[in-house]
């Protein structure tokens, strides 16, 4: 299953603070369509139906079935450059 290192958890806490007090409010990322090469991250209310959910620190991830599979043994980390960008990325589990 995805992890999220204290960073990401952190970003993600910071992302929905700044987005409305929504208890679900999350990070989503999903495929585009079948194609498993691709994947999407937005902010999310909530899981859809078939999402997996990943929560660490009270950040939550909802992972479509395709991202879910793909992501299985990754990690999701986060960076915020000078101006305040976040970027996310993925990243092997450490062994």
């Amino acid at each position: 299953m995805l992890t999220l290192t204290e960073t990401a958890a952190k970003v993600i806490r910071d992302l929905n603070t700044q987005s409305g007090e929504a208890t679900d409010k999350g990070i989503r990322i999903s495929s585009q369509g079948e194609d498993a090469g691709s994947l999407m991250l937005s902010v999310a209310d909530g899981p859809e139906s078939s999402d997996k959910v990943v929560e660490s620190e009270g950040a939550k991830v909802y992972l479509d079935p395709v991202a879910a599979t793909v992501l299985d043994d990754k990690a999701l980390d986060a960076n915020i450059d000078d101006q305040g960008g976040i970027s996310f990325h993925v990243e092997d589990q450490p062994a």
